[in-house]
């Protein structure tokens, strides 16, 4: 079976959230089983210069997109067992970064049409393309209005993956003839609510709809978390699905990264994560005492739920807990944790920015690591943080729900709340205080945490058996 994966980050390319960690995990999961899985993404201009080095030209065409033909190189190389490859414009992808710009919309237009352009002129007939998110979301769409005629194309099947529905690429009307030139038709499978929507095409042409965890899958049929978008997906309902996204469990292994003050497994826990505790409180300045410490590694934005700790946050130092927090985002979130830092120091620490190797030092460090989400699709670090044996604190939503259950049973590997509550999340915390005060059951937590599977395992089967059903579909 042959697979091409499109995304509009990959790691070790490029990556600014979750989707990178997917696209580059998942092919290499999928590789290993036997499937010729490669990835397709944008030849950035922020992609390391070493990474460039390996990389072939393979060919080169043009794209039209509306009045305009723009230049299009295929380059190619092979990482970790994956061939990838990276389609080059320097005018829509050599910038500062990978998102964020006026041209978005059509820069994204153009990489959905030069997928499909590359496969007419590389040697590679895949069997279904993996689609992800509205960068390339038009791909489906391109697909079913330009490109079914080409026999190439005439019967590869198309998935779609909903990674966050609140970001859905939504552009105005004149779109559809400036850039996307569409016809009736795809105006048609486009418009939503007054505008050009990306996600709502994809949707709408692709043959399989999946999202990042099967909660998620069904809370996006809700207006409270579809985002405009649910009376259209409950009508898709038949061809949704949810899979539980895994974690690459070779880049974050306690036994062997290189980025922790001492490695630990299953039989020296205890030691090493009190050494990376040190560590990490002796960079910061946080006073050495038998208080857990508490670490977030998030984006900070409304929907990780920062609201709820902004009421409640004196409360949980108050109660003898530490913060350790690395995120940035928004400002007035910024400028809390920043403030709160400096009335309590020694006690709260604060990093604003993205930082992978300070990011592993928390996962190792900290005691506990909180993600009280108001929306999660799936997330990743609260199964980072078992991996490292620190018990996660979230709320019951999304893929935070599949992975996390409640260990007030004695049986779960965390703690819990449901409603959307300072209070609740604040009691959730100090039922983890309590618990880190009894030693003997916090060692038993702490060793069922580590031996919780995350690895790409169980999600690679599962799409592989989604994939096959879809090569069956006609």
């Amino acid at each position: 079976m042959k697979i091409l994966y499109c995304a509009s980050e990959a790691l070790p390319f490029a990556m600014s959230g979750g989707l990178g960690d997917v696209a580059g995990s998942l092919p290499k999961a999928l590789v290993r089983r036997g499937i010729d899985c490669r990835v397709v993404l944008p030849l950035y201009g922020t992609i390391k210069p070493e990474l460039r080095e390996k990389m072939e030209l393979v060919t080169s065409f043009t794209v039209q997109l509306g009045w305009r033909n723009q230049y299009c190189g295929v380059f190619t190389c092979q990482a970790d067992g994956v061939t990838y490859y990276l389609l080059d414009n320097e005018y829509y992808f050599k910038r500062s970064g990978l998102y964020g710009f006026y041209d978005d919309g059509e820069r994204f237009a153009f990489f959905s049409r030069a997928i499909l352009e590359m496969l007419l002129a590389v040697d590679f007939e895949p069997d279904i393309l993996h689609t992800n998110d509205w960068q390339t979301a038009l791909v489906p769409v391109y697909l079913n209005l330009c490109y079914r005629h080409q026999p190439k194309l005439s019967r590869v099947k198309t998935a779609f993956t909903i990674h966050n529905i609140q970001y859905q690429g939504k552009y105005g009307m004149d779109m559809l003839g400036d850039v996307l030139d569409v016809g009736d038709a795809g105006a048609r499978c486009l418009e939503y609510d007054g505008c050009v929507n990306f996600m709502k095409g994809a949707i709408e042409s692709a043959d399989k709809i999946t999202t990042v965890s099967p909660t998620y899958a069904k809370e996006i049929m809700d207006p409270w978390y579809a985002h405009g978008l649910d009376a259209l997906l409950r009508d898709k309902a038949y061809k949704t699905c949810g899979i539980l996204n895994g974690i690459d469990t070779e880049v974050y292994n306690p036994e062997t990264d290189a980025y922790l003050a001492a490695n630990y497994g299953p039989d020296n826990v205890a030691q090493g994560k009190a050494a990376c505790k040190q560590a990490l409180r002796r960079r910061f300045g946080l006073e050495e005492n038998d208080q857990p410490l508490l670490g977030m590694v998030t984006r900070l934005v409304g929907h990780k739920g920062l609201d709820l700790v902004r009421h409640v946050a004196e409360y949980i130092v108050l109660s003898g807990m530490q913060i350790m927090l690395v995120g940035n985002g928004d400002y007035m979130y910024e400028s809390f944790f920043r403030d709160l830092a400096e009335k309590y120091p020694g006690r709260v620490a604060v990093y604003i920015g993205f930082n992978p190797e300070l990011a592993h030092q928390v996962y190792a460090g900290a005691d506990l690591f909180l993600m009280p989400s108001k929306s999660e699709p799936c997330g990743l670090a609260q199964m980072v943080a078992l991996r490292y044996g620190t018990i996660p604190i979230v709320r019951e939503t999304g893929g935070l729900k599949d992975s996390i259950t409640d260990s007030g049973d004695g049986k779960g590997n965390g703690f819990t709340f449901a409603t959307y509550n300072a209070h609740d999340m604040l009691d959730a915390c100090l039922r983890a205080k309590a618990a880190y005060e009894y030693a003997d059951g916090w060692k038993t937590l702490v060793n069922r945490a580590l031996g919780c599977d995350f690895s790409w395992n169980s999600s690679a089967a599962s799409y592989i058996g989604l994939y096959e059903e879809m090569v069956n579909l006609w």
